[in-house]
């Protein structure tokens, strides 16, 4: 499984994610497992693109095989800087690989998803026709894509987070010095012993006499502090909180969702509208979110 390779890859991404995460975690032949993920999202990307190009007809869906691809591939060239520069900023420790390698799994994941719903949508292009329809049924479908695929990018990141490389190197602490206990009292510690000795005048020989009587211990004294205003309690530590790191990877989620959605509508037509002649590109007015909505008044 960890030699799977072309579109195969997938396979070991879903069946064995701790693997993969713990490839990347090692830095460990990850221009290989890169460049098998880029080989098996573009060609499921393209696939894809055929079936939303196929509702105009033959040369639009050549050109969405190629521009569908072209997009995701873009949106990462623009957005994964970004992501590399918010780590080093925060002092995480990914390498360029690393990051490369994390973003391709959630760009793969999302690939491969599209393409097993792609029977579906040409199913509902087949039995209904419809173009406001079959345009947010896909919408709809690489939405849900992406979603899969940025869960699996969280999770990684969680992974590496766990092993630390999200976080900044920890300066080794300087040694404590623990004094040394005090020596016991000369009193108590005849008391413990349980004899003394006598200097006589024979040579220091011990003078005859009454077994030495121990003294007594006296009880430690416990004093009650007088009532007085209420002491605060100590501060509880504080819950560990996520890295930097892990809160910036949401906000770049948000700008990858947006120069994507951008880049998506400046690339258009990936579909072809049927009231329109075949064009490779169109002119860029308006903007992405302000179609959806106008695709959905349109069907009601």
């Amino acid at each position: 499984m960890a030699n799977a390779s072309g579109l195969l890859v997938i396979e070991r991404i879903l069946r064995d994610r701790q693997g993969i995460w713990q490839q990347v975690v090692e830095d460990r032949e990850l221009p290989r497992l890169t460049g098998q993920m880029m080989v098996s999202s573009v060609v499921a990307l393209a696939v894809y693109g055929a079936v939303l190009g196929s509702f105009h007809g033959v040369l639009m869906a050549l050109t969405s095989a190629v521009k569908l691809p072209l997009l995701f591939l873009a949106t990462l060239a623009i957005c994964l800087p970004t992501l590399y520069l918010f780590n080093l900023v925060f002092g995480a420790r990914l390498s360029i690989r690393q990051s490369l390698s994390l973003v391709m799994v959630a760009l793969t994941v999302t690939a491969m998803l599209a393409l097993a719903f792609a029977p579906i949508s040409l199913f509902f292009l087949i039995t209904a026709p419809d173009y406001a329809f079959f345009k947010l049924l896909n919408v709809a479908i690489l939405g849900l894509s992406a979603l899969v695929g940025l869960r699996f990018l969280t999770g990684g990141m969680r992974v590496l987070n766990e092993h630390g490389l999200l976080a900044p190197a920890l300066a080794p602490a300087a040694p404590v010095a623990v004094p040394a206990p005090a020596a016991a009292e000369p009193a108590k510690a005849l008391v413990a012993a349980g004899a003394t000795v006598e200097s006589g005048t024979n040579g220091g020989a011990p003078a005859a006499g009454p077994a030495p009587v121990p003294m007594p211990v006296q009880p430690p004294v416990v004093r009650i502090p007088p009532p007085g205003p209420a002491q605060q309690r100590p501060l509880q530590p504080a819950a560990p909180q996520s890295p930097p790191s892990m809160t910036l990877l949401y906000i770049w989620i948000l700008l990858f969702g947006f120069v994507g959605t951008q880049l998506a509508w400046t690339l258009r037509p990936f579909f072809g509208s049927p009231d329109k002649e075949f064009s490779l590109y169109r002119d860029i007015d308006g903007n992405f979110y302000a179609e959806i909505f106008r695709t959905i008044a349109d069907l009601f």
